[in-house]
């Protein structure tokens, strides 16, 4: 389960479990979290959990949202990402109660036998990548247009593509590999010529995505 830590000049004021489909932050004393500073709108932003990932989205708020320092509409968050909102900082934990060390080092066979025992999360806890088959990081590749036959690694957790203000997706990297989201755009990436119908789909080597007119195709050795 995750938890946000909001801190203020480098104090903590307070840690919130979440617990809800849906956690408001704001100005507003209705709010899930309230920030009672002039740089924080009323209504800022939402916090949305699906299963077990968490997405921010900003409510148009005057100021912005930001994520380790780069304004963000929505996105999903990741373990120790940093959520700035004013002059307060709201760092994202993954607090499942899991030791990511140890449960690395376990003996030959834990992990393989029993992958599901894995802690949700894992992958944006730890950026270890992929517990799968292959340890090594995914690849996008452009398959038509000016960059065509560009190739992008995906080694950090999070990989945002698309073009900003048209159509924008993200591709995180977890313990069982990489899942596709939605993060800005009225037409939703498709898969495979199939619009993402929710809010995430695993994806596949061999898998093309079309984003914004451009196809890639992602790939896992």
């Amino acid at each position: 389960m995750g938890k946000l830590v909001v801190s203020l000049d480098g104090v903590v004021i307070k840690e919130v479990q979440i617990t809800k489909d849906k956690t408001t932050l704001g100005r507003r004393p209705y709010n899930d979290i309230v920030i009672d500073n002039l740089a924080v709108s009323g209504e800022h932003a939402v916090l949305q959990m699906v299963g077990a990932d968490v997405f921010i989205e900003d409510l148009n708020s005057t100021n912005g949202t930001y994520i380790n320092g780069k304004a963000v509409k929505k996105q999903l968050l990741a373990h120790n990402d940093t959520v700035e909102i004013g002059k307060y900082k709201i760092k994202y934990i993954v607090d499942d109660g899991v030791d990511y060390e140890k449960t690395m080092v376990l003996k030959p066979g834990s992990i393989a036998a029993q992958p599901g025992a894995v802690a949700q999360g894992m992958g944006s806890a730890s950026g270890f990548g992929s517990l799968g088959a292959s340890n090594l990081p995914g690849i996008i590749k452009v398959l038509n247009g000016a960059a065509a036959g560009r190739e992008v690694q995906l080694s950090k957790v999070v990989t945002t593509v698309g073009k900003p203000g048209v159509q924008v997706a993200s591709i995180t990297k977890r313990p069982s590999g990489y899942v596709l989201a939605h993060v800005e755009g009225t037409l939703r990436p498709t898969v495979n010529g199939n619009p993402l119908m929710g809010e995430t789909v695993s994806l596949k080597s061999g898998d093309v995505i079309e984003l914004a007119g451009t196809q890639m195709q992602f790939i896992q050795n």
